[in-house]
């Protein structure tokens, strides 16, 4: 009687090596971009959150945008009609906030900025437009995919 031996044959354990070679070789470039995709995933979210909260103070301002002087505090404190702030909600000042705090710029050369401005300059992680009510990321550098963060 012949008895079979149990194992793996040197083919069978090649092909399993090159067949996790194969799986590595997409895996890891896609895992070593995780935190830049993060970053501009995280952009994409806090655009939206500023642009919701621009939109929400100008439809209860009667189509009046924040000013470029007083956004941030017109988005975080309790505005009345005009505008005008106040750190307590009182019978006036009865609107927002409208998000909890400015959320600081996650990429580029400016990273970590919260200052809202209507260009560039020292602290400002965000560009203004109080005439079109736009918002976009202080950062002319370019994603992985080559388009500018300014642009999303």
């Amino acid at each position: 009687m012949r008895m079979s031996q149990r194992g793996f044959s040197l083919i069978e354990l090649v092909i399993v090596v090159v067949i996790l070679g194969i799986i590595g070789a997409i895996a890891v470039p896609r895992l070593s971009r995780g935190a830049e995709g993060a970053k501009d995933s995280a952009l994409v979210a806090d655009l939206a959150a500023l642009r919701n909260a621009i939109d929400l103070y100008t439809t209860e301002h009667e189509g009046t945008r924040p000013t470029v002087a007083k956004i941030a505090d017109q988005l975080t404190l309790y505005t009345d009609i005009s505008g005008n702030t106040s750190a307590t909600k009182t019978g006036a000042y009865i609107y927002g906030p409208y998000i909890r705090s400015i959320p600081p710029l996650p990429v580029g050369a400016n990273r970590g900025n919260t200052g809202i401005a209507a260009v560039d300059g020292t602290g400002v992680g965000w560009i203004y437009d109080e005439t079109t009510g736009t918002i976009v990321a202080n950062a002319s550098e370019t994603d992985a995919s080559g388009k500018a963060y300014n642009t999303y």
